[in-house]
């Protein structure tokens, strides 16, 4: 139940529902990739600014990241908020396959919706900085804006900047097609690049005077194949291949893009070890030479039982997202392009979470179960570096339909849509009230720093070479 003092707080962000809207919509529009966001991170911490938050564009090595406070002292609460974009996806609000994909690849689209989770968290951060500057809380709460959460870098390096380190909790939330609280481990990941070098040459006339960089590749490739056989099944190893060069020219450069995923840290720094040994046997075999580019790193979510019962009381005191009856409808349309997985999600919502959801096309309550509890779900998000260092939880809020395919055509229509605003609406109260709660009970603070010590297993250290920068690219 929203006591009476959160319902003044939640009129924080009702009375800014037009402002927080189309800052939303500034972003979707803008759709920047990450560590590309300048016109995105510009508009959150201008609207921060005017808002009276002390603002930091610029945080570390990362000049479109955010650091947004208001208040002083402890305790401190912190929201992630991501604004970055995805590429080749189409900028159309509308229920039409034939929308798919871009013509262009530089046409970037927001398929994963972070147009809203970056708004979202700055409307939690005004509902509790307005509970701060009515003096109904004493403590600080502080915004970050995180870039480049597609290619998990952003956060790992605020993380090995120190930006995290006087933090007391963090929360955050993500689009999802269900309403609940997020308990999903994910995986560990590094993403490396292996360039190969060898010398060109004409393919038909004088192929034996040329070394070729792709046979590297591929060879490199095989080898990684064969390996998978041998490594802890939870695994998951995946590359693309860069090599610009016709047939009748011997490559002499080529490139393969590896990710490297597994539950546990020491897991992921195994294969990779294995994985620079395949590169060096592929080098030998085709008498080429090879660089490595280590790209970025990222540690599994640390799950925290205390911010975890904070927050879906919270959510389930302020309700579900408050879709329109044009929302169903849109959402009705939209289904008809994913049919085969509205089915599977609906019968999850009704196996997993006892949630009948037979007629529903957008979830509009809020899960009693936890979503993937402690499931090392195959996917990997840079959300998991902070909660190595201070307790972190997120919550799922329904901003696309059942059945809606991450990182898609569909999903970036929804971002653009009142569904999707209607989402960002909802996880600014949920988020802003558990942020409320934290400051009126310390004691809770306390108790999830006691379970974030019991789970860290091993102390925190970063993926990522001290000597690393951030690729603008």
């Amino acid at each position: 139940m929203i006591r009476e003092n959160e319902q003044a707080c939640l009129a924080s962000v009702d009375d800014r529902e037009d402002a927080l809207v189309d800052l939303s919509r500034r972003i979707w529009e803008y759709a920047e990739p990450g560590l590309k966001e300048v016109e995105s991170s510009r508009a959150i911490a201008d609207f921060l600014r005017d808002e009276g938050f002390r603002v930091q564009l610029g945080v570390g090595e990362l000049p479109t990241a955010i650091c947004a406070e208001y208040g002083s002292g402890g305790p401190v609460i912190a929201y992630l908020g991501e604004y970055d974009s995805l590429p080749r996806l189409n900028q159309v609000v509308a229920a039409h396959k034939e929308l798919k994909y871009a013509d262009e690849p530089e046409q970037p689209g927001h398929g994963c919706g972070h147009n809203n989770l970056g708004v979202g968290a700055a409307g939690a951060a005004l509902l509790l900085k307005d509970a701060i500057q009515s003096g109904r809380v004493k403590g600080t709460v502080r915004f970050y804006g995180c870039p480049a959460e597609e290619t998990l870098v952003g956060k790992v390096f605020m993380v090995r900047d120190g930006a995290f380190k006087d933090v007391d909790c963090a929360m955050t939330w993500h689009s999802h097609a269900y309403n609940g609280a997020w308990g999903a481990c994910y995986t560990c990941m590094n993403s490396v690049k292996f360039h190969f070098h060898g010398k060109a040459a004409h393919a038909a006339g004088h192929p034996f005077d040329g070394r070729s960089a792709l046979d590297a590749v591929e060879l490199m490739n095989v080898s990684a194949n064969y390996m998978r056989e041998h490594v802890i099944p939870d695994v998951r190893l995946h590359y693309t291949t860069i090599c610009d060069c016709v047939p009748n020219v011997v490559p002499d450069e080529c490139t393969v893009w590896y990710y490297i995923r597994a539950p546990k840290r020491e897991d992921v720094d195994y294969v990779y070890l294995w994985l620079c040994d395949c590169a060096k046997g592929a080098a030998l075999m085709t008498q080429t030479t090879f660089d490595i580019e280590f790209l970025t790193g990222c540690s599994n979510v640390m799950p925290n039982d205390v911010l975890e019962k904070v927050m879906l009381s919270a959510y389930k005191d302020v309700g579900a997202p408050k879709f329109t009856e044009e929302d169903h409808a849109f959402a009705r349309q939209m289904a008809r392009t994913y049919p085969d997985v509205l089915e599977r999600d609906r019968r999850i919502m009704k196996e997993e979470y006892g949630v009948d959801g037979d007629d529903k096309f957008l979830c509009d309550v809020v899960f009693d179960k936890v979503i993937e509890n402690r499931l090392v779900a195959p996917g990997s998000t840079d959300v998991g570096d902070v909660s190595h260092v201070v307790p972190t939880y997120q919550i799922y809020v329904a901003g696309q339909g059942i059945g809606c395919p991450g990182h898609s055509w569909q999903m970036t229509a929804y971002s653009g849509h009142h569904v999707g605003f209607a989402s960002m609406l909802c996880a600014a109260k949920v988020l802003g009230v558990s942020g409320l709660r934290l400051l009126e009970d310390p004691e809770l603070i306390r108790m999830a720093w006691e379970n974030f010590h019991e789970n860290q297993q091993v102390p925190y250290v970063s993926p990522l070479p001290l000597d690393l920068k951030p690729d603008f690219t």
